[in-house]
């Protein structure tokens, strides 16, 4: 009798199991024929999907990858973690609907969004290069309407207003030129449209003027103006 009941547990227990790993192999398979499918879009798609173009994604990731900052997993390389933090930012998407396509528990996904967000905040130092001032921007030497008016600008400055959710007890202090709570948010870039330069965390009512006082006297992060130049 007690042979029979340990059967019985020992049937259940390896059904169950087997139960679990079938749908853990296909959620994996899903995600894998997912990730097919858009290593085969052209570069249209790739737009529409991930805000980026298919060159720019692969550099990423492999910038990503090939530094350290994120790294492949049992289950989720570093392409797919990548795919799925620019799927949520480029289409404000949920949780509830990333689980949905990517077939994988709301954790894994919200750990590895922040854990590509970590990263990508990370290359700060690699992409935003504030010019020195030494030369003279090729887009304006190569353009008679600002050669040599312009010789001595470096780029281009100006605050932008970014939609933020914020406390009920604060949000008048967010509300700016907008009917809605965002940051002022101070950027400067080159003429080639590089960003050089990035101010986040003022709260939207703060006027431009007193967050380009603040950039050009922080300790930290500080907007540099070369001798002899200007933005």
């Amino acid at each position: 009798m007690y042979a029979a009941y340990a059967a019985i547990l020992v049937s259940v227990y390896h059904r169950s199991n087997y139960l679990e790993r079938s749908i853990y192999n296909e959620g994996d398979y899903e995600r894998h024929a997912l990730m097919e499918r858009l290593t085969l879009m052209d570069n249209e798609d790739y737009y529409n999907q991930l805000r980026m173009g298919k060159d720019a994604f692969g550099r990423l990731v492999n910038i990503l990858r090939g530094t350290s900052r994120l790294r492949n997993n049992a289950h989720n390389d570093v392409k797919e973690q990548v795919a799925k933090f620019l799927h949520i930012v480029g289409h404000n998407l949920r949780n509830g609907t990333m689980k949905f396509y990517f077939k994988c528990s709301s954790e894994t996904i919200s750990c590895h969004f922040h854990q590509v967000l970590r990263a990508i905040i990370s290359l700060d130092d690699v992409f935003l290069k504030q010019p020195d001032g030494l030369k003279c921007p090729q887009e304006i030497k190569d353009n008679t309407k600002f050669w040599p008016y312009f010789k001595d600008c470096i780029g281009a400055i100006d605050g932008s207003d970014f939609r933020v959710k914020v406390l009920n007890d604060v949000v008048q202090r967010y509300r700016g030129r907008k009917y809605y709570p965002t940051q002022n948010v101070l950027v400067a870039c080159s003429f080639d449209l590089k960003f050089t330069y990035v101010l986040p965390g003022w709260k939207g009512s703060a006027s431009d003027s007193r967050i380009l006082d603040n950039a050009l006297v922080r300790d930290f992060d500080k907007l540099i103006v070369p001798q002899g130049n200007y933005w």
